[in-house]
């Protein structure tokens, strides 16, 4: 009893410290995170690559994978708890907040036809992705929607939301945002050249406007967006702006109905198996709602009532910036290059293939869009 009683009154005094020690546990790898965080955010103002699109949260994973490929895997185990905090609960933070970069009002700026067009280039080229990617090049599911959700919606950002609702792994998610980062640098040049081309010969009637809607529903990212719009004029990139913000909107209904589909199927392999039938049969069916992206349109919905003062709303569109470039070194640090190395050419071919979809089949969807709405 004396053993048993001396167990018990140590227990309340330990649990403390247990706690505290899993506290502190978090900040080696946080404070590593944010510092690579920090050096992104600084080498995101540099100007030359403000003007190719190379953003903060590109910037961040490639100084993950730098660093996560040499230094830290010495310090892996002390950093550990920080740098999958990183990767998963402040990717979600950041996505909530990146509502605060876009209102519902930025939808009556582009019109039906730029939503149509939007939603049209989103789901085409997210089917075209997991079809093709599974089917013709051989990948798997995963790193084919993931692909899918980089090229058809706003790229780093939707491959890294996407990532808890599909479940990919560490080196899937950036074999994802490689080719977002690859293809979407191509678009900053080809586009304007494509633009001027046509100017040139006459091909297809196509304004700055034009463009702009053009290029804001199909370039990866928002950076990438900007800088081929500002290569035309400045009514080409704010219309390229808004057009994108549009599409970016749309990456919440998008997540939600892919859980919606991902559980049905899930159930549905079950069901194949026998002896599970029963049991299939039994358990109501789960959908795994991504409620990040459910507070995203929340905050996207607060913008649009313009109560909040504009220096509350750019101070956290900042803290926001600092969420989701944590996020990507946090990826990067834990993404060795030999798993990329791995995964083959496959990727980048069905990377390829959507870039030469959004251009050509972009321009095809936003004409006939154009003219059904004339």
């Amino acid at each position: 009893m004396c053993a048993h009683a001396t167990a018990v009154a140590v227990l309340p005094h330990q649990r403390p410290d247990s706690g505290w020690q899993r506290v502190v546990g978090f900040i080696p790898g946080l404070a590593l995170a944010g510092g690579l965080a920090f050096a992104a955010i600084e080498l995101g103002k540099i100007d030359w690559l403000q003007a190719n699109g190379i953003s903060a949260l590109t910037m961040a994973i490639v100084l993950g994978m730098l660093v996560g490929n040499t230094a830290y895997p010495r310090i892996a185990a002390a950093s550990a708890l920080g740098v999958t905090f990183s990767k998963q609960n402040l990717l979600r933070l950041g996505i909530i907040l990146y509502g605060l970069r876009l209102t519902f009002q930025d939808i009556g700026h582009v019109g039906l036809a730029g939503v149509v067009i939007d939603a049209t280039v989103l789901c085409s080229t997210f089917a075209l992705s997991w079809f093709v990617g599974t089917r013709v090049f051989g990948l798997d599911r995963k790193t084919a929607m993931l692909i899918g959700a980089g090229s058809s919606i706003c790229g780093a950002a939707a491959v890294m939301a996407a990532e808890p609702v599909v479940r990919g792994r560490a080196e899937q998610v950036t074999v994802a945002v490689s080719t977002v980062v690859v293809f979407g640098t191509l678009a900053i040049f080809l586009y304007p050249m494509l633009y001027h081309l046509n100017e040139q010969y006459q091909l297809i009637s196509m304004s700055p406007s034009a463009y702009g809607i053009f290029a804001g529903s199909t370039i990866h990212e928002v950076a990438q967006v900007v800088a081929a719009g500002h290569a035309i004029s400045d009514e080409a990139a704010n219309t390229a702006v808004i057009a994108k913000m549009v599409r970016v909107m749309m990456l919440a209904p998008f997540l939600i109905a892919l859980s919606a589909y991902l559980s049905r199927s899930k159930d549905a392999a079950v069901t194949t198996h026998g002896s599970a039938v029963h049991e299939a049969n039994q358990k109501p069916r789960r959908i795994v709602i991504p409620w990040f992206a459910l507070g995203f349109v929340a905050v996207a919905g607060l913008n649009s009532l313009a109560i909040l003062p504009k220096p509350v709303v750019s101070a956290a569109i900042d803290i926001d910036t600092v969420m989701l470039a944590m996020a990507m070194a946090a990826l990067g640090l834990t993404t060795h290059i030999s798993a990329i190395r791995n995964a083959g050419i496959k990727p980048l071919a069905l990377a390829a293939l959507l870039f030469a979809w959004l251009i050509g089949g972009g321009i095809a969807i936003n004409a006939g869009v154009t003219a059904l709405f004339a």
